[in-house]
């Protein structure tokens, strides 16, 4: 079952200048590669790799991440367009 880990938005200042750092909201799907068994968060695979009673291993299990973007700006946009 895909989880979401929300997005945010913070400030950060570079050169005296105020910048945003962007944290975008991710859909994120944890696998176990040898039984196909999808776990609802990283804790419950890291639980079932400490599990004695269970084969799983950490190079059994996979990430996936899909990134949900808002808004990209045109092509070939220079920064002070934005």
């Amino acid at each position: 079952m895909p989880f979401i880990e929300e997005g945010d938005v913070a400030y950060t200042f570079i050169n005296g200048k105020k910048v945003p750092v962007v944290k975008c909201e991710t859909e994120v799907v944890v696998r176990n590669k040898i039984t196909n068994q999808e776990y609802s968060s990283d804790e419950e695979a890291i639980q079932d790799i400490n599990n004695p009673s269970t084969p799983t291993k950490q190079e059994d299990v996979t990430r996936s991440v899909k990134i949900k973007v808002a808004a990209m700006p045109p092509l070939g946009a220079s920064s002070k367009e934005l």
